[in-house]
């Protein structure tokens, strides 16, 4: 092997060694370990920027937008609703998100799954007060097992069947041949998440979620009269079991009607008063069916969707200090409306513009973005501070962009259009029908997951040009002998290893033409073989970087490098035994 392989070969250790023993970020790594073959003349810069214009990663850029659509409009928060539901307990979470995941991923394509969800899932743990990263890697390890049992489950699946019609006179596999070895490897995969995600993954929660927050509100929100949640239960309406906030009392129609039970049904125009913690008010803002009781928010300008919410403590110099919110006219004055005020823990029982200012009081306010750079260095207030995540959804838009989703799922589905065509087309209508702002579409796109799988596809091409991938599998391949099912369980593992460090699709492409060649060596029928490439390069479980949805989870369940090793190498493992055992008795040799 000359120099440049011995080169990649100590990149590649080192990027991987790197990531699993400190806590530097992936992409930084990444690209640090593609420099060094591009300055050292492994890599053009053609061939090292190379993944930048590959489709999966723009599909994946895409999707961010089509996602922040839903978001924007609330789609999320109903999926939320009528997927997930009310989970007993982290295992029965666990059944709630995997059970439909893995069903949809067997028929869609994995990554807008998982990209629709992350938000949803990460709203659904803070609503019941479960650990993100608990739920995120069952979430993306779902989707994976998932796909494994039809034919368009994944597009590795696609790409090994297209090699199977090129190769051979073979006509391709069918829609659900591979459910036969699927079904039983996503069951077998989905029992052992469930058995050891207790010990095996990480409980990771934000601090300020595990300290509390000092500042507890009084909010009241109105039953709009037209709304969705009019005659149905406060249980049922999803307002029982709020996070860091409860209901304590309706206001209806003068009569108040203290401790509220679970099956009071609600009323137009019932004023409800919450009291809760500061990001238990923003979540309950985006609740379809409830707006905030003060008709202020309806007389700023724009629409609530072009707001945030803003926090400030009110100053001992500010000149509405001893007057009532409403004489004060603090809307007028400060083009803000006060949602809440927080005073030292103590529960303010007056209508929001009845209360009287004191100095120290914490305003909660919604507020158009501008207010920061006008107000923050204002004496009237000190540490004011935006509320991240806090615009309110454009309800009336939910339709229009679930219809973008499922317009995206039909066409791609029936074949119409390649996956990175749907997600351009459902992006756009999202941004030309203004259920997504241009800015909110930029910020959604995670770039560290991009630079990620650039970076990787130009170690992994750097991997093949020098022939390190086919020397070593090459060599692997030599200590089997001619036993059939020690060389199916090798080109299985050895897929599983290269996938686990290149890409899925590209250790596919690179083990093909080797488990081809090895069953023509041997006399037997190449199919087993192929089968085993498919399975083994899609079901990638023990680095983030061997499945693009593995990548997306990485964030936002606060995960590192080793969490993925953890848990995903036994259950590479595990579905590899049951993949070796059971695809012999499908496709004999």
């Amino acid at each position: 092997m000359e120099f440049e392989g011995w080169l990649t070969i100590a990149v590649v250790v080192s990027v991987l060694g790197i990531l699993s023993l400190t806590r530097l970020a992936a992409d930084m790594v990444f690209l640090g370990g593609l420099t060094i073959l591009l300055i050292s003349g492994v890599l053009t810069p053609a061939e090292a920027f190379r993944g930048l214009g590959n489709q999966g990663l723009i599909t994946v850029a895409v999707l961010y937008v089509v996602v922040a659509g839903l978001q924007e409009t609330g789609g999320i928060h109903w999926i939320v609703q009528r997927v997930l539901g009310r989970p007993r307990s982290l295992a029965h979470a666990q059944v709630r998100l995997m059970s439909p995941v893995a069903f949809l991923s067997a028929f869609l394509n994995n990554t807008p799954v998982v990209a629709m969800l992350i938000p949803a899932v990460g709203a659904w743990a803070k609503k019941f007060n479960l650990s993100s990263s608990k739920l995120m890697i069952p979430l993306s390890y779902a989707a994976i097992l998932g796909g494994t049992c039809t034919l368009i489950g994944t597009s590795t699946n696609l790409v090994v069947n297209g090699l199977i019609i090129d190769y051979t006179d073979h006509d391709g596999l069918r829609m659900f041949d591979l459910a036969w070895v699927g079904l039983p490897v996503a069951l077998v995969g989905l029992g052992f998440i469930l058995l050891t995600t207790r010990w095996l993954l990480p409980d990771r929660r934000p601090v300020i979620s595990q300290m509390g927050d000092p500042r507890e509100y009084s909010v009241e929100m109105l039953v709009d009269r037209d709304g969705p949640l009019v005659g149905r239960t406060v249980e049922a309406a999803g307002l029982r079991h709020l996070s860091g906030m409860f209901l304590a009392e309706i206001d209806r129609g003068g009569t108040v009607l203290p401790a509220v039970t679970p099956q009071e049904v609600l009323q137009s125009d019932d004023r409800l008063v919450f009291v809760g913690v500061v990001d238990s008010v923003a979540e309950l803002q985006k609740i379809r069916g409830v707006t905030p009781a003060t008709d202020q928010v309806f007389k700023l300008e724009g629409h609530r969707s072009q707001r945030t919410l803003v926090e400030a403590v009110v100053s001992g110099s500010c000149p509405l200090v001893g007057k009532s919110i409403r004489d004060g006219r603090f809307r007028s004055l400060y083009d803000a409306v006060v949602i809440a005020v927080a005073r030292d823990g103590e529960r303010l029982r007056q209508k929001v513009g009845d209360i009287v200012l004191r100095a120290g009081d914490t305003l909660l306010m919604e507020a158009r973005p501008v207010f920061l750079e006008q107000q923050r260095n204002n004496r009237d207030f000190f540490l004011v501070s935006k509320l991240e995540d806090s615009v309110t959804p454009r309800h009336e838009k939910a339709p229009i962009a679930l219809m973008f989703l499922v317009l995206m799922v039909l066409v791609v589905t029936f074949g119409w259009l390649s996956m990175m065509e749907g997600a351009l087309l459902a992006a756009a209508g999202m941004l030309m029908t203004r259920c997504v702002g241009v800015e909110a579409a930029r910020r959604s796109i995670d770039w560290s997951v991009l630079l990620v799988i650039a970076a990787a596809f130009g170690i992994g091409l750097a991997m093949d040009k020098t022939g390190v991938a086919l020397t070593t599998a090459q060599a692997v391949i030599g200590f089997s002998g001619d036993n059939a099912w020690v060389n199916l369980g090798l080109i299985y593992l050895l897929t599983a290893v290269f996938t686990a460090v290149i890409t899925n699709n590209a250790a596919a492409v690179l083990m093909f033409p080797i488990a081809y060649a090895v069953a023509g060596d041997l006399g037997l029928d190449f199919l087993p073989f192929a089968i085993a490439v498919m399975l083994a390069a899609s079901a990638s479980f023990a680095t983030p970087i061997g499945y693009q949805t593995n990548l997306m989870v990485m964030g936002p369940g606060g995960y590192r490098f080793a969490d993925f090793l953890r848990i995903g190498l036994p259950l590479n493992l595990v579905t590899g035994l049951v993949a070796v055992l059971v695809i012999p008795l499908v496709w004999s040799f």
